[in-house]
């Protein structure tokens, strides 16, 4: 397949580039500026703005599906999430691509009670406007036709651990669940190559 990876200079954004290579896949890695990244896991690298229609257009045509992993912490959460959305909404539609996994985030997903983890007692919420522009951005996704998933790790990253090739699907969200970038990155290009989650989010943790 050919696939185009948003965000793709970030932790998150290497390591999907890097899984996708390792299953053959044709790659484009897109960044703000190339100059300030390498060639990573041997893909083409090239710059685009992922909140801007037209951008994503151009460098998605002729690909079979998207990833994005991009962040913006420049730009206020709730504006760049609900831009990039709406860019990739309709930029990938323009461009024939029906297909896009999000990295996601744990926080706007149920947590064991139900509700999302953010608004369940004791979770920590110094970043909330963080969180409430994901989710912002997921109501922007839900609002057009594209064929998402949203993937989010139950917890949070596990930094400096190894992947181990595996994963497994969280029942809901747990603040104390950690799971690698690279075992992310499995759960990402699994929903690429097989599509399990349409129009919905999920959550993974470790296997």
């Amino acid at each position: 397949m050919k696939i185009v990876v948003f965000g793709a200079g970030g932790r998150a954004g290497r390591r999907a580039v890097a899984e996708a290579q390792r299953r053959g896949h044709q790659v484009t890695a897109v960044v703000r500026d190339p100059a300030g990244h390498g060639d990573p896991s041997g893909a083409r690298v090239v710059a685009g703005d992922v909140t801007d229609t037209a951008s994503v257009e151009r460098v998605a045509a002729g690909h079979d599906a998207a990833v994005t992993a991009a962040v913006d912490l420049s730009v206020p959460p709730h504006e760049f999430f609900t831009a990039s959305s709406g860019a990739l909404t309709t930029g990938l539609t323009r461009a024939g691509v029906h297909r896009l996994v999000v990295v996601g985030l744990a926080a706007i997903l149920p947590g064991a009670s139900g509700a999302p983890l953010m608004d369940e007692p004791g979770y920590p919420n110094e970043y909330r406007s963080f969180y409430l522009g994901h989710a912002a951005g997921v109501d922007t996704l839900r609002s057009g036709d594209l064929d998402w998933a949203y993937v989010a790790p139950a917890g949070d990253f596990d930094h400096e651990g190894t992947g181990t090739g595996r994963y497994r699907i969280a029942e809901h969200g747990d603040p104390d669940s950690r799971i690698t970038y690279a075992d992310l990155a499995v759960a990402l290009l699994d929903e690429i190559e097989a599509p399990r989650h349409h129009r919905s989010t999920v959550s993974v943790r470790e296997a």
